[in-house]
């Protein structure tokens, strides 16, 4: 597998570059956007690890010009030391398939790296698992320790969504943009879809799966005790 790291700062660039090796992916870098951005247009990558903050371009000029003039959906995962909502949201509009903010630990970029990659090459074809908990895309039909979940079609997106990131807490701004777009209703909604949600995936079980992460957002997975 094969990975771009576009970061200026050769302290974490360094790091981000040995662990990434020592777990045994291909990297290339860059340490500016106009020559990241060469790099990822003229290149085949299966992800992009990509800084906000840069020299040249920044990283949502650089998601734009990609997706939009080079035409490449590579998957990209975007690094930021900004947590304000609004610079997440660019991010994502911009093109970014995720998001990390600094300082992360390199486990965890590990494992966002394996989640976007997972679930962009099986392209909605393969199935979803996380633990006892599966769902079939081509039928739409989720199972959990073998009993079919009857799930109506909000609590199947939000679903599919926490499965494609698991083990990644996933923002509940992310999850109302991908599910309403800009249109989101007052923000007790999200939460009254999970709870609905955990009623049939969590509720009939021994251990719950969906765990909420107080003000953040929620993570599908489970937690050995």
């Amino acid at each position: 597998m094969r990975i771009l790291v576009v970061e200026d700062n050769p302290d974490i660039l360094t790091n981000v570059l040995d662990y990434l090796e020592i777990k045994g992916y291909s990297v290339d870098c860059a340490q500016d956007g106009l020559t990241g951005l060469h790099l990822a247009a003229s290149h085949h990558y299966d992800l992009i690890v990509l800084d906000i903050m840069l020299p040249g371009i920044d990283g949502y000029l650089f998601c734009q010009r990609l997706r939009e003039d080079a035409r490449r959906d590579t998957p990209i995962l975007m690094l930021t030391a900004r947590d304000a909502l609004e610079d997440r949201l660019r991010g994502l509009r911009a093109g970014a398939d995720d998001y990390l903010v600094k300082p992360f630990s390199l486990a965890e970029l590990v494992a966002r790296i394996e989640a976007i990659t997972r679930r962009s090459r099986g392209a909605g074809v393969g199935e979803l698992r996380v633990a006892d908990l599966i769902f079939n895309p081509a039928t739409h039909q989720a199972s959990r320790a073998g009993h079919p979940l009857k799930l109506n079609p909000m609590a199947t997106k939000l679903l599919v969504l926490l499965m494609q990131k698991s083990p990644a807490v996933v923002p509940r701004e992310v999850l109302e943009l991908e599910i309403w777009g800009d249109d989101a209703p007052d923000s007790d909604s999200l939460r009254s879809h999970i709870h609905q949600l955990r009623q049939v995936v969590d509720k009939p079980f021994s251990h719950p799966l969906i765990h909420t992460v107080h003000g953040v957002g929620y993570r599908l997975v489970e937690l050995v005790e």
